[in-house]
């Protein structure tokens, strides 16, 4: 059994949304159940952090960063 790309599963959800951490069906592969539900209550409250953040709208970059870092995290969520 493995344990989180980057130690905790908090961390390895922060990875995931700074897109530090690819998320494939591999990288999944070697977890157990418990470890995947914290990691999607960890993934889940990243999402709403992201989501609380909001940028001004004549801020392109920003929305764009912010828009990237929630379509990780809903793909993450779609392939677990």
């Amino acid at each position: 059994m493995a344990g989180f790309m980057g130690g905790s599963a908090w961390a390895m959800a922060k990875d995931i949304t700074g897109g530090y951490i690819l998320v494939t069906q591999r990288t999944f592969q070697q977890m157990s159940v418990a470890q995947l539900e914290l990691l999607t209550i960890e993934l889940n409250r990243r999402l709403r952090e992201v989501r609380g953040e909001q940028p001004s709208l004549d801020d392109q970059p920003a929305l764009q960063v912010r828009n990237r870092r929630i379509q990780r995290i809903t793909t993450a969520n779609m392939v677990m």
